[in-house]
Order: structure tokens, then C-alpha cells, then sequence
């Protein structure tokens, strides 16, 4: 065996069979452009899973946070509330409107936005609550959506690791009044780049389908509804090639299976760790009992900083491709530029400083993952 035959990536993309045919159809078809046949279809799955009044596809997770802030008419100086332990997709796309980013801390449990936070950050400014489902772990939305009724405020949901999980038996993305999700290539579901804009309140739907088209009612027109179509709001292009829909559909036909494979890719994690955790030398994620998660991506927490930055060498010396996550945007250049803190931050400096994501994909077998964790045996 060699070097290289050793070697664990952090991530290896998972293609249907079905892929190449659909790539091939869409090509042949000459629909390249988007919005064609294969668009159409995964706008219905979409739809039908997250029993969403609208689904559209998006070039990017970032793209559809994007629509979001003008669909909610976000304005220079309004704020947005949303965790600091996020992709920075979630922060711009407010940014970009003239907002403000207003950060709170996270739980310590599930990594997500400390709901019991969000009203005391609520000022005569705030417009929207983001609540960012980490690791594809549910928000405690409930509660979220308590807050937001209360104080008249919209609540989107950044599912960009969450396709496929639940809360309380509602799909990610689809409890807010908008739901962001992400197809992107290190994502469960792929299509390379990608994304897609939930529409969960029917007020929303038309403007949606204008915005992502230029501002123009280009698919009114499409469907016969009007004789021509013409500039009718601010947008941009949003919609993605009809090619890169294909390769979607391969993945949304076998959706559950892939979410399947890696859950049982988490669990046998899970297992393997136990007892580090029971022996103190590292934490385990916790997902709530009325959460159902989507194997999007296992870690674990050591002890600190020094330890992550250890354990992380240790581990690529033996050919395990594991790294950390998000550097906190509250701590970045940009953060301190366009948004603000509410209260401590503590927890999400310490997790951020602790967590450690393990190789996590559809194919890696059992002898792969127990060298993982006796790697881990052995440096903790």
C-alpha cells in the first residue's frame, strides 16, 4: 500500500449513475439557458418535499439569501439578526443592501443561535432574523418564530446544510417566511454550484420569480400570463444553467438514499467516539430529540485551541485530511466594518476554536473511519 492509497480527503463527490445521462439530454436538448425541463422538475420536488407554495432554483445558497433581502425590501440601516458562527454568504447578502449585521452568541449544545438571545438584540431597526441550522441540526425554531410573530419581524432560514433533515418533522427551509438552501459541491445534495430560494408565504411567490429574472416578468411571459415582458422591479440574473439543473435531478431522485448513506456514515462515527467522550478528551455533537440531522457533517470538540491545531497536524501527517470551520464574522475585518455584537460571544469563540470536522462522505467504509478514531485514540 502506499502513501497515497493511505490518504483520507476530507470529501468525495457522489454521482448517480443517472448524472451523466441527464447532463447529456440537457446538452443535446440545446435549452442550455435555464428554466427547461429539468429546472421545472426539481422546482416541483422542491416543492412537494417542503411543501413550499414556491421553489427556485438559484446559482448559489448566497444567491438566494440575496433574493431574500430584496423580497423583504432590506434597506440601508436596517438590521438583521443572525449568529457570528456562520458562512460569511449569510452576512453579505444583507451587507450588500446596507444593513447591519447584528451578531449573537450560540448555543453550546447544538452550535446554533441562541434563541434565548434574539429579543434582547431586537431594536426599533431590526428587520429579520437569520437562524443558521448548523451541521443540518434544527434551530429551535418554535421559538423563533414566537419571537419574530411577536415583534413583527421575518425569520429566514439559512438551510445551506440542510436538505433532507427535520424539525419536529418539518423539512429545514421550509418554517421561515423564505428558506435558503445550498447544492453545492461539498453539500449532501450536489449540483456543483448551486442553490435554491424557498418561498413559504404565497405573498412572496411572483415578486420571487421577477427578482431572480433581472426584475422582469420574463416567466409570466413564458406561461402565457402576459404578451410580453418588460422591467418590473429591481433583481439580477439568479437562475442557473439548465446543465447544472440536470445533474441536480440525478441527485433529487436519489435524495433519500445519499442521506441515508450518510447518516450511517455519522452513526457509526458516533459510535466509534464514544468513548473518548467518556473518557473527557473530546465532545461529541448533540442533536435534540425533536431534530432529525442529515449526516451532513460529523465533529468533534477538543479541549482548546492548542489541542485543534494539534490534533489537526497529527492527523495530516497520517494522511486524514480533517480541518476546522467558520472563523467567527464578528472577529473578521469585514464583521467589524459592517455589523455589530450583541452581549458576549464567548461561546461562539470557544467552539470555533475547539471543532474539529471528520472526512465525511458516501463511500468511505468502516476500516477508514475506525483509523480515523484510533488516530485520535492514540493523539488525545
Amino acid at each position: 500500500m502506499t502513501a497515497d492509497d493511505r490518504v483520507v480527503p476530507f470529501n468525495n463527490i457522489y454521482l448517480t449513475d443517472q448524472a451523466q445521462i441527464n447532463i447529456l439530454q440537457s446538452l443535446e436538448s440545446g435549452a442550455l439557458s435555464g428554466d427547461g425541463g429539468f429546472t421545472r422538475r426539481c422546482h416541483q420536488w422542491l416543492e412537494t418535499y417542503h411543501k413550499s407554495p414556491k421553489a427556485l432554483l438559484t446559482h448559489s445558497c448566497a444567491a438566494a439569501l440575496e433574493m431574500c433581502a430584496l423580497l423583504l425590501d432590506i434597506h440601508p440601516g436596517d438590521e438583521v439578526i443572525m449568529p457570528s458562527y456562520t458562512f460569511v454568504s449569510t452576512a453579505n447578502a444583507f451587507v450588500l443592501r446596507g444593513a447591519v449585521p447584528v451578531f449573537v452568541d450560540i448555543r453550546a449544545d447544538t452550535l446554533n443561535i441562541d434563541e434565548t438571545l434574539i429579543e434582547d438584540a431586537i431594536t426599533p431597526k431590526t428587520k429579520a432574523i437569520v437562524a443558521v441550522h448548523y451541521a443540518g441540526v434544527a434551530c429551535e425554531m418554535d421559538r423563533i418564530m414566537e419571537i419574530a410573530a411577536t415583534h413583527g419581524l421575518h425569520v429566514i432560514e439559512d438551510a445551506a446544510q440542510g436538505m433532507m433533515a427535520t424539525y419536529k418533522g418539518r423539512a429545514l427551509g421550509s418554517m421561515g417566511h423564505l428558506g435558503a438552501l445550498s447544492v453545492h459541491a461539498t453539500k449532501n445534495i450536489i449540483s456543483g454550484e448551486g442553490g435554491a430560494l424557498l418561498v413559504n408565504e404565497q405573498k412572496y411567490a411572483l415578486r420571487a420569480e421577477i427578482i431572480r429574472e433581472k426584475g422582469t416578468d420574463r416567466s409570466q411571459f413564458l406561461r402565457g400570463e402576459v404578451d410580453k415582458y418588460t422591467w418590473q422591479d429591481a433583481g439580477s440574473s439568479y437562475l442557473p444553467a439548465e446543465i447544472v439543473a440536470a445533474l441536480l435531478w440525478s441527485q433529487l431522485e436519489n435524495a433519500r438514499q445519499i442521506t441515508d448513506a450518510r447518516i450511517e456514515v455519522w452513526d457509526r462515527y458516533h459510535d466509534l467516539s464514544k468513548s473518548l467522550e467518556d473518557q473527557g478528551r473530546l465532545r461529541r455533537p448533540y442533536v435534540p430529540e425533536d431534530c432529525q440531522h442529515n449526516g451532513h457533517l460529523y465533529y468533534v470538540l477538543v479541549p482548546d485551541l492548542a489541542q485543534r491545531d494539534e490534533t489537526l497536524a497529527a492527523l495530516k501527517k497520517q494522511g486524514i485530511q480533517s480541518v476546522f470551520h467558520y472563523v467567527p464574522l464578528h472577529s473578521s475585518p469585514a464583521g467589524k466594518k459592517y455589523g455589530r455584537v450583541h452581549g458576549p460571544m464567548q461561546t461562539t469563540e470557544q467552539m470555533s476554536a475547539r471543532l474539529i470536522r471528520l472526512p465525511l462522505w458516501v463511500g468511505i467504509n468502516q476500516a477508514q473511519q475506525e483509523r480515523i478514531i484510533q488516530a485520535l485514540h492514540t493523539f488525545l
